[in-house]
């Protein structure tokens, strides 16, 4: 339960950096459901590594915080077995 949890967190992370990267636009409503539920989950992720690109800049930072997700929550589901 504790993988799966942590599995969900990543993918709403990943579909974020998928919607960014292909250019979604921002005011559509599935978008912003996603970037309301990412930005949270992102925890301190975002701007931890400044790029100047900003696609590049969600793909790194985002994409940290999904792995940082998946080791987490596989390490707590290991101390609860």
């Amino acid at each position: 339960m504790v993988t799966g949890i942590g599995a969900l967190f990543a993918l709403v992370e990943a579909i974020y950096i998928v919607l960014v990267l292909a250019g979604a636009n921002a005011a559509n409503a599935f978008y912003r459901f996603i970037n309301s539920i990412a930005q949270p989950l992102a925890l301190f992720f975002p701007g931890l590594f400044p790029v100047a690109n900003p696609q590049l800049n969600v793909l790194i930072n985002y994409g940290v915080a999904a792995v940082f997700w998946l080791v987490v929550t596989g390490f707590v589901a290991r101390l609860l077995r």
